[in-house]
């Protein structure tokens, strides 16, 4: 296996770790709703989408057919762009729904939606 590209991998596996690692911390110490759903995309999409390009990677790297070689980074990349598109617009509509049933926001800096229905 090429070194830089084990090396290149195994750093995205570690910052897609403490993505993880992160977006759980956030998860149980943020004060609301709204900060906690952002601690989950970080987990989300640093936690899953950088180990898959990890595996893109390093699958690109190991000593087999290039057929299989291909494969299995190609699913990768693809899952990854799936997670990246999806991610954000669940989180969004998530959002906006809670905000519009009225889930309070607390201690609110600043809350736009609620100046644009002014």
């Amino acid at each position: 296996m090429n070194g830089i590209a084990a090396i290149l991998a195994y750093a995205l596996l570690a910052v897609g770790c403490f993505c993880a690692l992160v977006g759980a911390l956030g998860l149980a110490r943020f004060p609301n709703y709204f900060v906690r759903l952002h601690a989950a995309t970080v987990a989300v999409i640093g936690g899953s989408v950088l180990p898959l390009v990890a595996l893109a990677i390093y699958s690109l790297s190991i000593p087999a057919e290039w057929d299989i070689r291909a494969l299995y980074s190609s699913n990768a990349l693809v899952i990854a762009a799936i997670i990246v598109l999806t991610s954000p617009v669940g989180t969004h509509a998530m959002a906006k729904a809670a905000h519009k049933a009225g889930v309070p926001v607390e201690p609110k800096v600043c809350d736009k939606l609620e100046e644009a229905a002014r």
